[in-house]
């Protein structure tokens, strides 16, 4: 088995380090919506996470049922965050060619990866 090129893998891992952290400043700008109560609540949070927006519907403001509209937007949060979440898995898996962890050493040519 012939020797990995040290200095290739040394070239692809810091390609793959700065693909990666353009990705992840590229997540600020992409935003992901959820709703919940059907559209009544609405939250917007970006691709790394930060809460850009909460829209609620006037009609979803019930003074004898508050609990209601919270659990409306804990679940519109959730979800937002579930999804931005998901987003950035698909993007940081695209820039690392699905190997994950350290860069997967598989594509790097090292034996036993």
């Amino acid at each position: 088995m012939p020797q990995p090129n040290m200095q290739q893998m040394l070239k692809q891992v810091q390609k793959m380090q700065a693909d990666m952290m353009a990705a992840q400043e590229k997540l600020k700008d992409e935003v992901v919506d959820a709703s919940a109560g059907g559209g009544m609540v609405n939250v917007k949070i970006s691709g790394d996470l930060e809460l850009k927006a909460v829209t609620i519907d006037p009609e979803a403001v019930d003074p004898d049922d508050v609990e209601l509209l919270q659990d409306m937007v804990l679940a519109a949060t959730n979800e937002a965050i579930r999804a931005a979440q998901e987003l950035a898995a698909k993007r940081m898996e695209a820039v690392s060619g699905g190997l994950g962890g350290l860069g997967g050493a598989g594509g790097l040519g090292l034996p036993g990866f």
